[in-house]
């Protein structure tokens, strides 16, 4: 069955490829358009635990703004990370920056060819090699992400947990490769998982491997794949200390580069962590001030969920301690017409937002 998967599976995505804006179509390719390493390298990091509708508008400001790797590498990390900002997972973004000047300074900014080249790459592990090598250089590569899991699990009825499957699964993709457009193939099952063979009410109808399909026959494809039960996410607890001065400047400092939020602008917070909570109450105040509680914020990571009570405090020139802080630590004051546009993760809008509601609604040219 397996040497049967591709030709169909091709001639399906020849007619029904989805249009990416980092994707050269079938028809482009057979006119003599190539792939642009840099715009498949750029969209497989950012696609990274993120879906399509969401990465669109960030790959294209990011290309529009950094044309090329060498650009992308000259690049200030503050704006990389500005630019980012709300599209979360931030280490994606220190190992962009890091990737980028590896490819510039040590590879002539020029992406090695091969899976194996690649994941020597800063950020690039083994699946996002494999995609890269595969989609802009077209080697002969397995390339297994959680839709050609969900595809291969059914076409095979395979009924060992993930992730304990993920070996077998690599194993029938890598049989089922043709010999050439494995960038294609790669893709096709992407798009296959994407819009046919969906985690609920697949498309079975209309699917083109599903004469091949254990799991689509037997009229049970989501039973497929096998996950185990899942493990409720800790609680952490944690306080943000919004300091704001009478022109209406907000206080930041900047994270510790290594770590959840590494680098990332933040209003001072407590010394939560993934796996241990912070003081939650106005005694662990960066400085002395007139603390006001304004609420709770929550806000769920990958591995846990973060609550976070936030404190509103007006600080004025008479207050020294402020001064002291600003100067012992990476902090600085950000301008009420600069605050919208600053790098803050989504947990730091949130509780920017709780403590001042207008905070981060750009501001009209002209308006005080």
């Amino acid at each position: 069955m397996t040497s049967e998967i591709a030709p169909h599976l091709l001639a399906w995505y020849d007619r029904h490829h989805r249009s990416l804006p980092w994707r050269v179509t079938p028809a482009d390719r057979a006119a003599g358009v190539v792939n642009d390493p840099y715009a498949v390298w750029l969209s497989e990091i950012m696609l990274q635990q993120t879906t399509v509708k969401a990465v669109r508008p960030y790959y294209e400001r990011f290309l529009e703004r950094w044309p090329t790797v060498t650009e992308l590498a000259s690049a200030e990390d503050e704006d990389v990370m500005r630019l980012w900002a709300g599209l979360g997972y931030y280490s994606r973004a220190r190992n962009l920056i890091a990737c980028a000047r590896t490819v510039a300074g040590d590879h002539g900014g020029r992406f090695p060819e091969t899976a194996e080249g690649l994941s020597k790459l800063p950020g690039i592990g083994p699946y996002t090699a494999a995609a890269i090598a595969a989609i802009a250089f077209d080697e002969s590569v397995a390339v297994v992400d959680g839709n050609v899991e969900r595809v291969f699990t059914r076409l095979y009825a395979i009924d060992t947990p993930l992730p304990k499957a993920k070996t077998e699964i690599k194993a029938r993709v890598s049989e089922a490769l043709p010999k050439t457009r494995a960038g294609d193939f790669a893709q096709a099952l992407m798009d296959l998982g994407a819009t046919i063979c969906t985690p609920r009410s697949p498309a079975c109808a209309i699917c083109p491997l599903l004469e091949d399909c254990e799991a689509g026959g037997a009229g049970n494809p989501e039973a497929f794949p096998v996950k185990p039960p899942k493990k409720a996410k800790p609680v952490r607890v944690g306080a943000a200390f919004v300091a704001q001065r009478p022109d209406g400047a907000v206080l930041l400092v900047r994270r510790p580069d290594k770590g959840l939020l590494g680098g990332m602008r933040v209003v001072p917070t407590t010394g939560w962590t993934a796996r241990q909570d912070g003081a939650t109450g106005t005694e662990a105040a960066p400085f002395p001030a007139n603390w006001e509680e304004k609420g709770q914020v929550i806000h769920v990571f990958t591995h846990f969920e973060l609550r976070l009570s936030v404190f509103h405090a007006l600080v004025t020139s008479e207050d020294k301690s402020a001064d002291a802080f600003d100067t012992a630590m990476d902090a600085r004051w950000s301008d009420a017409a600069d605050l919208a546009g600053e790098a803050l993760p989504s947990v730091m809008k949130k509780a920017l937002t709780a403590a001042l509601p207008d905070a981060l609604r750009p501001r009209k040219p002209g308006r005080d």
